[in-house]
């Protein structure tokens, strides 16, 4: 090799590494993956990125954000799962229990946080709740566990309720075995007769509430699984025409007409799924995280629709049955404007 060859050999080689040294880092990408549309998740996407905000995160700023929505169709979550580690992003926030079973099958080590309403060590996410280990951590809001209280507090409220229906969604196995077996339980203590409907797409939520008048129900109690969620309007219009006393476990369901909810505000496990995100993105590991439990419940009444229905709802009516069911702590009328949640509060919308 001539000696001008060389040099200029030896000068690129030379060059290389200070360029390398000068190109900006990747800018790190969440994958988020969860059940139906950004229109019918705008409110808890927002509770999302403000606690990334909080942790100095902001998308196109500093982080990327690959989105992808099963739009209620849970057989794609293997597909789309798959894709995200594909795409090799930096953590993976999964918002349903599906979803989140679905990307600990597809990756051993891409950090995973959960947003769900399910046991996570009961459907195999985590070891424990204090020491997760692996790459998963995350939230559970506690909707499976707070089934039998809107089963006991359905059954209390509508006199005589010999019948009480419950809605579950099949293609959410976990979640629809757990609250299966806990209406059984909870119909077996109280004496009511339990019919259990199952829906799993709009066309299902109608046939649904076909069955139950069919079967002479005198209540209903809807799953807090988040297809449900999605398809708030569809239900409370139908609940509404059949003139069924409804409980549901997410206060957007009395906002939009439902009679009534108790359970925890759906935007708080957002908020703690994107305080997660961020302390992964600085370095923490999943498995170093406790799963946090949502410990915030409230029971929320729609008076125009109880009185619509022919229910007379007070506060002496929730006083009378403090200690024996639903164990609330405060009792008290909130304005309509007041719909923020508040540990163990009723109120009363509309």
């Amino acid at each position: 090799m001539r000696r001008r060859e060389f040099i200029t050999l030896l000068g690129g080689l030379a060059v290389w590494p200070l360029g390398a040294r000068a190109a900006q880092p990747a800018m790190p990408v969440i994958g988020f993956l969860s059940a139906g549309t950004f229109e019918k998740n705008r409110d808890y996407v927002a509770a999302f990125h403000r606690a990334l905000a909080d942790g100095g995160f902001a998308e196109g700023r500093n982080i990327g954000i690959e989105y992808r929505w099963v739009e209620d169709h849970n057989d794609r979550l293997p597909a789309l799962a798959a894709d995200l580690v594909h795409r090799q992003v930096t953590v993976i926030a999964a918002a349903s229990t599906p979803a989140a079973l679905a990307v600990k099958a597809a990756t051993q080590t891409i950090p995973i946080v959960f947003a769900i309403g399910t046991d996570p060590v009961g459907t195999g996410l985590v070891a424990s709740l204090a020491h997760p280990g692996g790459n998963v951590t995350g939230v559970t809001n506690l909707n499976v566990e707070l089934f039998k209280k809107c089963f006991e507090l359905m059954h209390s409220l509508i006199s005589p309720a010999s019948t009480v229906a419950v809605l579950v969604n099949p293609a959410n196995k976990a979640q629809t075995a757990t609250e299966r077996a806990t209406a059984q339980d909870a119909a077996r203590a109280l004496g009511t007769r339990l019919v259990v409907l199952e829906a799993s797409t709009p066309g299902e939520i109608e046939s649904a509430f076909e069955t139950l008048v069919g079967q002479h129900a005198n209540a209903l109690v809807v799953s807090g699984e988040i297809f449900f969620l999605n398809q708030r309007n569809r239900l409370v219009e139908l609940a509404a025409r059949h003139a069924v006393p409804t409980m549901y476990a997410f206060r957007e369901f009395p906002i939009a007409g439902g009679l009534m909810s108790y359970g925890a505000d759906f935007k708080e496990p957002f908020r703690v799924l994107g305080g997660y995100v961020s302390k992964i993105l600085k370095g923490e590991k999943p498995g170093d995280l406790p799963v946090q439990q949502s410990t915030k419940v409230e029971l929320v009444i729609n008076q125009k629709t109880a009185k619509a229905l022919g229910i007379s709802v007070t506060s002496a009516d929730i006083s009378r049955r403090r200690g024996d069911r639903i164990k609330l702590r405060d009792v008290r009328y909130w304005p309509k404007a007041d719909i923020g949640y508040c540990t163990a509060h009723v109120r009363f919308w509309g």
